[in-house]
C-alpha cells in the first residue's frame, strides 16, 4: 500500500490555495495597466497558482495530502473546482487510468499525434459543454462586481495557459515519442529550480510513475536522472 502522507501534505495543499485565493482577490481589484510589466508578471504568476491548484489535486487522487480519507479528497474537490469548475471524481477515474494502461490505447492521456491535435484531444476528453456553460454564468455573474478585464487577464487567461503548462511539461514532454522503459515515459533534466517552475516537479515524470505515492513537493528527492 502507498504510504499516506503526514500533516505537512496537508499544510502544504492549504498553501497552494491560500496562495491562489490571496492572489486572486487582490488581482481582483488590481489597476491594469497594459504598459506596466507587473501585469504580464502576475499573469503568470496566477498561471503557476493555478498549476498548484491541479498538482495540488493529483496529489489528492494519490492520497497524499492527507492520511484522512475525507480531508484528502475534500482537498481534490476544492481543488478542481477552483480550477475550473472540473468534477474531482471523472478526474480521479480517468488519471489512474493513465497510470494503469500508460501509452496504450486505454490510455487517456496519450494520443498518437502531434502537439496540437494531442492537446485539443486532452482537452476534449477532459472537459464538458455542461462546464463550460457554468463557468460562462459564473463570469457573467461575477462581471457584476468585477472589471471584465480582470477577470479576463487573472482569471480566465491564466486557468487557460496553465492547461498548456500541465499538458506540456505533465504529459506531451514526458510520454511522446517511444520509450525503452517500464514507464513508458521520461524526466527532464535534473535541475530542480527549472522543474519546480515549469510544472512542480512533474518534469521528473519517470519518478512520479515509479513512486506515484510521493507527493510533488518531495519528488524532487527520488529523482536520478
Amino acid at each position: 500500500m502507498p504510504k499516506k502522507s503526514s500533516v505537512t501534505g496537508l499544510f502544504i495543499a492549504l498553501l497552494v490555495i491560500g496562495c491562489w485565493a490571496t492572489s486572486i482577490i487582490l488581482l481582483m481589484r488590481w489597476t491594469v495597466d497594459f504598459s506596466n510589466p507587473l501585469t504580464y508578471l502576475f499573469v503568470l504568476l496566477q498561471m503557476h497558482l493555478y498549476t498548484g491548484l491541479f498538482i495540488t489535486a493529483h496529489d489528492a487522487m494519490h492520497g497524499t495530502v492527507s492520511s484522512n480519507n475525507r480531508i484528502n479528497n475534500l482537498m481534490g474537490y476544492t481543488c478542481t473546482l477552483l480550477y475550473a469548475l472540473f468534477w474531482y471524481p471523472k478526474l480521479y477515474t480517468k488519471h489512474h487510468l493513465h497510470h494503469s494502461h500508460v501509452h496504450t490505447e486505454n490510455d487517456p492521456d496519450f494520443y498518437k499525434g502531434g502537439f496540437l491535435s494531442w492537446y485539443i484531444t486532452f482537452i476534449k476528453n477532459y472537459l464538458s459543454i455542461w462546464q463550460i456553460i457554468a463557468m460562462a454564468v459564473l463570469f457573467n455573474i461575477l462581471k457584476l462586481w468585477i472589471p471584465q478585464v480582470n477577470l479576463l487577464l487573472f482569471w480566465v487567461v491564466p486557468s487557460l495557459l496553465s492547461t498548456l503548462q500541465l499538458f506540456y511539461f505533465g504529459t506531451y514532454q514526458p510520454h511522446k515519442g517511444e520509450h525503452d522503459n517500464k514507464h513508458q515515459s521520461r524526466s527532464q533534466a535534473k535541475n530542480h529550480a527549472a522543474a519546480f517552475l515549469s510544472c512542480y516537479f512533474f518534469g521528473y515524470h519517470y519518478e512520479h510513475h515509479d513512486a506515484p505515492h510521493v507527493p510533488w513537493w518531495q519528488l524532487w528527492k527520488v529523482v536520478k536522472v
